[in-house]
């Protein structure tokens, strides 16, 4: 019995998919027409059952361990830009409902990030070698999305925009105090030292990412205005003129909005504000693709607008300003996927070839998915007080030309 034809013929309507079984029987799928034309064989006659039962992780699976292989010289990302183009026909498959109901019963125990499960969850990702990510990211080392003034400018000018338009909203004066949660590998609060004069203190439970942003810090001559420290933001105290989270929430857990939300507020000095920068979801609240949850971002989610801002309105927080970058994370992977792609066998050589096919997995997926599917970037500016951020967004484009204008920008 072959099980996968049930599930194909009901999604497969653009472009084609072929598919091998183990015994050599070949099947198609699909118009032609309107998306890719991808071959895959199966190595085995237990895929078959295993994709059809859970298709978004199995298939993962399958390709990581070289028992679904794609042919004809196609790739992964060809095979996931042909679901990408077929994904409201796989969501309505019956048994794919039924998966995705039983996942959103089950989100608060997926994305549980407790105050200890955290750093573990955040281990899982940030605590490989640096010296991987140093082969695809920029020079800055900069994992989060960046800012595309235009589509095809580089990987490395979109980040520097990024770091920018951050601190334009910001608004910053020499010497104010800013809290960071989340400082991934340091490059932002060099930036907000070097560059704006500010004293950041930069929190982060990655000891490996620590290390590497102290060490950046350095070589940036800005160690004695930046102070890194391996802590849980729920664990920070003090107060600030400023606090800035980016690509953080996103690891919060979908329990402890109201907690992350609730420590900004308690962070921030009278007349300050913070700034926040995530992924978010223009659907309904819904829960995270099993291949990222198990594979990449344990505990990991993207919220919704309408859980933000319901988080936002009960711990009593402003909003002064909401921006959303609707393609700017799909040309930040794109630029990631080529850089990584370039390099693939170096990172072969460091991480093996079993670790690097999750990676393809899981770069194809994710930039098709700020393409053709429902993620997008947003940024809140947020206070205590209604009048703290300035009422007139005019300040921001004018903060970025001084900042651009600066000698030490």
């Amino acid at each position: 019995m072959r099980w996968l034809p049930n599930l194909l013929s009901r999604f497969v309507r653009n472009g084609r998919l072929t598919v091998i079984f183990h015994d050599g029987f070949r099947q198609s799928f699909g118009s032609g027409t309107n998306g890719p034309d991808v071959t895959i064989r199966l190595a085995d006659a237990k895929v078959d059952r295993e994709i059809f039962l859970n298709p978004e992780l199995k298939s993962a699976e399958a390709y990581m361990d070289g028992r679904l292989v794609i042919e004809d010289g196609g790739s992964v990302f060809d095979l996931l830009s042909l679901f990408s183009v077929n994904r409201t026909g796989l969501a309505a498959h019956p048994l794919q409902k039924a998966l995705r109901k039983a996942w959103r019963a089950l989100k608060r125990r997926h994305q549980n990030n407790a105050l200890g499960l955290a750093a573990k969850n955040a281990s899982h990702h940030y605590d490989i070698p640096t010296a991987f990510y140093r082969l695809w990211l920029d020079e800055a080392m900069i994992y989060s999305c960046a800012y595309y003034t235009e589509p095809e400018i580089s990987l490395s000018r979109a980040q520097q925009d990024k770091l920018r338009h951050i601190a334009a909203k910001l608004k910053l004066e020499p010497g104010m105090e800013v809290a960071e949660i989340g400082s991934g590998w340091g490059a932002l609060a060099i930036y907000l030292a070097k560059v704006c004069g500010a004293r950041v203190t930069a929190i982060n439970v990655s000891p490996e990412q620590l290390a590497e942003s102290r060490r950046l810090a350095e070589a940036a001559g800005v160690a004695d205005r930046i102070t890194f420290r391996e802590i849980d933001y729920r664990d920070l105290d003090g107060r600030f003129d400023r606090v800035v989270s980016i690509g953080m929430m996103e690891h919060v857990g979908v329990g402890h909005f109201d907690a992350y939300f609730g420590k900004i507020r308690s962070l921030l000095k009278p007349g300050g504000f913070a700034l926040v920068h995530a992924i978010g979801r223009m659907s309904p609240p819904g829960s995270t693709a099993p291949f990222i949850r198990k594979y990449i971002f344990p505990g990991g989610y993207v919220p919704a607008l309408s859980e933000v801002f319901a988080s936002l309105e009960r711990t009593g927080v402003w909003c002064a300003d909401c921006e959303n970058l609707r393609l700017h994370y799909y040309w930040t992977i794109r630029d990631w996927r080529r850089g990584y792609e370039a390099t693939r066998g170096e990172a072969v050589a460091m991480m093996g070839e079993r670790f690097c096919r999750m990676w393809d997995f899981y770069l194809a997926s994710v930039e098709l998915g700020f393409l053709n599917g429902s993620n997008f970037v947003f940024q809140l500016l947020l206070a205590n007080e209604r009048d703290a951020v300035p009422v007139i967004r005019d300040y921001i484009v004018d903060e970025e030309r001084r900042l651009a204008s600066s000698s030490v920008a």
